[in-house]
């Protein structure tokens, strides 16, 4: 039984993993929806009634499914603390949590419920893969984001002594120019703030370069690796 259920729930071969797995997409999609009609204002209580009634089913549904994934794990705490038992966990514990809170603690513990939509990512073979390069570049990514930090704080330095004189109530700071050096270096710009001085736009220049390299490394890291996933995949089948 225990094998059986163990194909059923982590396999993708049989029958039965196929409609185990269009069931639980299926009712994450209507849980979404459900989640997302709990917002309009004008909602009648009848549909309240309904929405009620269909967040009750999803979770009775995941509660299962979620038991189901422990009992046939062989390495339980293994998978309790994974990627995927953490998100099964939180697609089901803001329900159980509500039931014993405070009514405007609700607000937040029903936001929770959103990572009900990641649970998607365990049935999509294109997210598999991105998520493997994700851990075959994990290296590089690390060293990239901390290199990015690593600008930003120079960003914000540099622009804070072009500018902090001629505009001190937008560069008080650093840690105001902060807000300067991440828009500037994400190549977003709103407009906010900018500099006026002519060091301060030859350094946002400089910047601007900076940043648009920024922009593309990640994606090139990335590419590499879900190419390397994708060849690997073919490979074995």
């Amino acid at each position: 039984m225990r094998d059986y259920l163990r194909d059923m729930v982590e396999g993708n071969e049989s029958r039965e993993s196929r409609y185990f797995a269009l069931i639980i997409q299926t009712l994450i999609l209507i849980s979404i929806v459900a989640f997302t009609m709990e917002t309009v204002p004008s909602i009648s209580d009848d549909t309240k009634i309904i929405l009620r009634g269909i967040e009750i089913f999803c979770v009775v549904v995941f509660s299962v499914e979620y038991l189901l994934r422990l009992y046939v794990s062989e390495r339980k705490l293994k998978f309790v603390f994974s990627f995927f038992g953490i998100i099964d966990l939180l697609a089901i514990l803001p329900f159980y949590l509500a039931l014993g809170m405070d009514l405007r603690s609700l607000r937040a513990l029903r936001f929770l419920r959103l990572f009900r939509i990641l649970k998607l990512m365990r049935y999509n073979k294109a997210i598999n893969r991105f998520s493997i390069a994700i851990k075959t570049a994990k290296e590089e990514i690390t060293l990239f984001l901390f290199v990015t930090l690593i600008l930003i704080y120079l960003s914000a330095v540099g622009i804070y002594y072009f500018e902090n004189e001629v505009q001190p109530e937008h560069f008080a700071s650093i840690f105001d120019s902060l807000w300067w050096a991440i828009i500037t270096l994400t190549t977003v710009g709103y407009g906010d703030v900018y500099p006026i001085t002519l060091g301060g736009r030859m350094f946002t220049f400089v910047i601007l370069m900076i940043g648009l390299g920024i922009v593309a490394i990640p994606t090139g890291i990335i590419s590499s690796a879900l190419t390397n996933s994708i060849d690997k995949e073919k490979g074995e089948e």
